[in-house]
């Protein structure tokens, strides 16, 4: 299904960034719109939280699919910029889903794990179908919402959207800021000899992004309106955050004193189910190690 003309909003941001080579090289005609100007003849600047920005953009191309991956990020980027986080992920994702009724483009949203929030089982993607889960936060509230508002949309106007689900993505253009993940932070905070705290019996999965992408561009090829993606590293690669600090010390030949051990057992991220997204190929070929 080589050739389809594709939006990917946010295409300057981390995932966004890793996604568009990995759609271009499959031959597909790629446009990207974010905030930033750019000398690039397909790249848009646009604020998805103005109505009249999007809609500039679809008045001059018509998309066979969007990747919606424009967002604010992060738990604590979401406490310190709510205003930001809010306007971006639930007015943004709106101005996209009205574009949607009116062009009838098929759309990928961007969703994230932390709508799983409080729940410490398997998080298999249909378990927000059959018990009440709380999240815990600005961010994984608004994510909730937007795949609420793809559904109402599927359901009111007969939309076509997949939501994904992305679990602890880390690798190339993840750029250090105190809101990004943790292994840009001890990445950098290494390299500046900045002591950082690792908190004892904290375990995750990390996803290495252009795995992951090649994941995400699959989608396009096995379509399925309504369905929702666990994207998530392989269970035997979960370790502590421990572990990672210690790989890159050692890489980065720093003294193990920068980091600040804490013996407090944070909450233990459960296991994710990903078996639904082996159907798009979801081949890991690279752990952190």
């Amino acid at each position: 299904m080589a050739g389809k003309k594709i939006l990917v909003t946010g295409g300057r941001g981390f995932i966004g960034s890793n996604l568009v080579p990995e759609l271009q090289k499959r031959g597909h005609q790629v446009w990207i719109c974010d905030l930033m100007h750019s000398s690039e003849d397909k790249c848009i600047r646009c604020d998805i939280t103005k109505y009249r920005q999007v809609e500039k953009i679809f008045e001059k191309q018509n998309f066979d699919y969007v990747y919606h991956a424009a967002a604010e990020y992060g738990r604590w980027n979401g406490e310190d910029y709510y205003e930001n986080l809010w306007l971006t992920n639930a007015i943004g994702t709106k101005n996209l889903i009205r574009m949607q009724e009116r062009k009838k483009f098929r759309m990928i949203l961007f969703s994230s794990a932390e709508v799983y929030g409080d729940y410490d089982g398997v998080m298999k993607e249909d378990i927000m179908d059959k018990l009440p889960i709380k999240q815990m936060n600005d961010y994984a509230m608004s994510k909730w919402v937007n795949e609420m508002q793809v559904l109402n949309s599927s359901a009111m106007y007969g939309t076509e959207t997949v939501r994904v689900r992305p679990v602890n993505a880390y690798g190339p253009h993840e750029h250090y800021t105190p809101y990004r993940g943790v292994i840009p932070n001890f990445i950098y905070k290494a390299l500046m000899n900045m002591p950082y705290t690792v908190y004892l019996g904290h375990k995750r999965i990390f996803d290495y992004v252009e795995d992951t992408c090649r994941t995400f561009a699959n989608i396009i090829d096995n379509f399925i309106p309504g369905e929702v993606y666990n994207v998530a590293g392989k269970k035997e690669w979960e370790c502590e955050i421990k572990h990672i600090s210690e790989l890159i010390l050692d890489y980065l030949d720093k003294d193990a004193s920068l980091n600040e051990i804490y013996p407090r057992i944070l909450r233990y991220v459960p296991s994710l189910g990903r078996g639904k997204v082996i159907q798009y190929g979801h081949l890991l070929n690279i752990n952190f190690e």
